[in-house]
This record gives C-alpha cells, sequence and structure tokens, in this order.
C-alpha cells in the first residue's frame, strides 16, 4: 500500500509509473498528457500528517492531536448554502461531539480572515482551517476535477475522515450530504 507525505513544498509526493512496450519506446519528454488516478487515503493507513493555518492565526499540527479522535471534514467555500448548513448541523450537535472526545477540524480553501468571519457569524465551536493552496486536500485526494454547467474546473470533494486517537484513518466518507453530516459522523465516532 502506497503512503502519502507532504514534500518540501507542501505538495503531495506523487510516484509516477510509466509501463512501457518494447516496440514502441517513450521518452519522459515526449510525454505530452498524464493522467494521474486521485490520491487514496484508506481505513486502518496512518492519517496524512500536515499542518496548517486556523481561522485565529494559529498552526495547527495533525499529529500534535494524538490522544484523541479528529473528524476532518473538507469543504468547498466559506459562507455557501451546503457548507454554512454543514457547518451549523456540527455546531447544533457539538455537545455530542464534546461528550465523545472529538476535535473537529473544518478545511477549505479560504484564507484564515475569511475563516474567521465565517465561525464568528455562525458562532461555529470548532477550527477551521486554511489550505489555500490545496496541499492537504490533494493528499488527501479530495481535491478533483468537477464539472458545473458544462465547464470543468477543480475543487473540492466534499469529504471527512474520521481519524482515531493513534493516527489512523478509522472512517472514510466521500461525498458526504451537509444535512446528515453530523449524524453520519457521529454514528461513525467511538
Amino acid at each position: 500500500m502506497p503512503t502519502y507525505r507532504l514534500n518540501e513544498a507542501g505538495r503531495p509526493d506523487v510516484e509516477l509509473v510509466v509501463h512501457l512496450d518494447e516496440r514502441h519506446p517513450v521518452r519522459l519528454d515526449d510525454v505530452l498528457y498524464v493522467e494521474v488516478e486521485r490520491l487514496s487515503v484508506e481505513e486502518g493507513l496512518p492519517a496524512p500528517d500536515f499542518t496548517l493555518t486556523s481561522d485565529s492565526g494559529e498552526e495547527i499540527a495533525l499529529e500534535s492531536l494524538r490522544g484523541r479522535p479528529v473528524v476532518l471534514y473538507f469543504y468547498p467555500r466559506d459562507d455557501t448554502p451546503g457548507c454554512t448548513r454543514q457547518a451549523c448541523r456540527i455546531r447544533d450537535a457539538w455537545g455530542e461531539f464534546e461528550k465523545r472526545g472529538a476535535v473537529v477540524l473544518g478545511v477549505s480553501p479560504d484564507s484564515p480572515r475569511k475563516h474567521a468571519r465565517f465561525r464568528e457569524k455562525y458562532r461555529l465551536p470548532f477550527t477551521l482551517l486554511a489550505d489555500e493552496e490545496h496541499a492537504v486536500a490533494e493528499a488527501y485526494g479530495v481535491w478533483v476535477q468537477k464539472k458545473l454547467l458544462g465547464k470543468k474546473y477543480m475543487g473540492i470533494e466534499r469529504s471527512t475522515f474520521v481519524i482515531d486517537a493513534d493516527g489512523d484513518v478509522a472512517k472514510v466518507m466521500r461525498r458526504v450530504k451537509p444535512d446528515t453530516h453530523a449524524d453520519d459522523v457521529l454514528a461513525a465516532l467511538p
């Protein structure tokens, strides 16, 4: 199984495997287009570590949260209808998250300043992290090509990773629904 680490540039290290046919040798210089599969974070494997800036300006490292379960949820953008419903549902169920000792971290490409306004506006009791260069989203395989009205663009696939106290991925939840997200995550927490 592959593991994923962030390199010095903060990007995920990816191994490129090229299968060549003896009759048709290909030089790397001749390659014009390479399709890369989405990185996959799997249940039971260590969660990719990272350090990101929070809405308060503090640097948060996943490794520093060992000993507690972590709910790492990726969402497209602050203050949009779906993202607001998703965040407010977590806020409304906050007592249950606290009872389970869970740390909740919301991650999007928005800036720390925008996160601070969003958190304050909706009185969110959990930390929001800025992944402005989407390096962590790439490491978790949630920075994907999307399509809207026939236009293709890159963005966040709404996804959640429940990470156990040892730093291993306990549950992967892809394409989550904002309205049921909080309940689904609580059902996955120990």
